[in-house]
């Protein structure tokens, strides 16, 4: 036997472009489900163990889990949590504008009022569950340094 590190194959075509082969590490193998990570995330809390706490502050990402040691800092969520806030709330609100004038004829700053801080509350509800989410996604898809293991 040699110690050759194992390779996907020995096809020149499938070798890696800087030349160095392929390693298949033990957490390389490993699945990582994409739909309860991303409803781990929803909860806030880590995408690989479930129980330790996401984030730290109200969007404040933490930079390993607290629990099972898994690093979080490679997330990549940036504008994506708030332009999913935008979607959601804008169709939210969109249909119930149009129900509540119809069907109740309010004052126009009464219907400002009330859907202004339905809007706000809806706003603050999901902006951190949605980055959470979007975090969990890039943990299960390994992106952006996510499938990279780290040892302390």
């Amino acid at each position: 036997m040699t110690d050759q590190p194992m390779t996907s194959s020995d096809d020149p075509a499938e070798a890696p472009l800087d030349g160095a082969p392929r390693l298949y590490t033990p957490d390389a193998l490993t699945e990582r489900p994409t739909w309860p990570s991303v409803w781990k995330g929803l909860r806030k809390r880590c995408p690989n163990c479930g129980n330790g706490p996401l984030l730290r502050g109200y969007l404040k990402v933490r930079d390993h889990c607290p629990v099972c040691r898994e690093p979080l800092h490679h997330h990549r969520a940036d504008d994506g949590p708030a332009y999913l806030t935008i979607l959601l709330v804008g169709h939210a609100m969109a249909p119930a504008l149009h129900i509540g004038f119809v069907v109740w004829r309010p004052e126009p700053l009464i219907l400002l009022t009330v859907l202004g801080t339905g809007a706000t509350a809806l706003t603050l509800f999901l902006l951190p569950r949605l980055k959470g989410a979007i975090i969990a996604f890039q943990w299960a898809r390994r992106m952006h340094g996510f499938s990279q293991t780290e040892t302390t």
